[in-house]
């Protein structure tokens, strides 16, 4: 059996056990992601399936192998005889993952998929906002002691300040124009 997918605004045709690098997808290596967005079903039990635009209750479950980055693209860009050059660089984030499952009819993985949700909601919320408010009482603290004027300059350098000025020309002065 075989499907279509859709993410990251790419279609891909995956299997079971097949193992593909899509745009980066949240989750850690060892994760089960379910892919709800099957545009086709095929070389199951009669012919290919097909969705408009997407197949209900379809589903494909993959195992996230490693987060990682594509090889680096360099986007050069130049202007002929304006001396106008840029060169930059850049990387994809790309998630691996293998193919576990195909699914249809609403059925869910037989592993459970990742719920990343509770992951990010299990650090307490109070704890940080009192933190927060502690720490600016700290930095205003520490910037007023910096904010002090610095001590006046001792003689010495004043002097010579003043014997460099003597070597300098004088500014030149402007003459003005002749009436006409």
């Amino acid at each position: 059996m075989f499907a279509v997918i859709r993410t990251g605004g790419k279609q891909y045709r995956v299997a079971p056990n097949d193992v593909i690098e899509i745009e980066k997808i949240v989750g850690q290596p060892g994760d089960i992601v379910e892919l709800g967005e099957v545009l086709l079903l095929g070389g199951g039990d009669g012919g290919p399936k097909a969705g408009a635009p997407l197949i209900a209750g379809a589903l494909v479950a993959a195992e996230v192998v490693e987060q990682g980055r594509g090889e680096k693209i360099i986007v050069f860009k130049k202007k002929r005889r304006k001396g106008y050059r840029r060169t930059k660089g850049h990387r994809q984030l790309l998630t691996t993952i293998r193919i576990t499952e195909i699914l249809t009819d609403g059925k869910k993985p037989s592993k459970q998929a990742a719920s990343l949700a509770p992951k990010k909601a299990e650090k307490p919320v109070e704890a940080k906002a009192p933190k927060k408010e502690a720490a600016k009482p700290e930095k205003k603290a520490e910037a007023k002691p910096a904010a002090k004027k610095a001590a006046p300059k001792s003689e010495k350098p004043a002097a010579a300040k003043s014997a460099k000025s003597e070597d300098k020309k004088p500014a030149r002065a402007v003459k003005p124009k002749p009436k006409a």
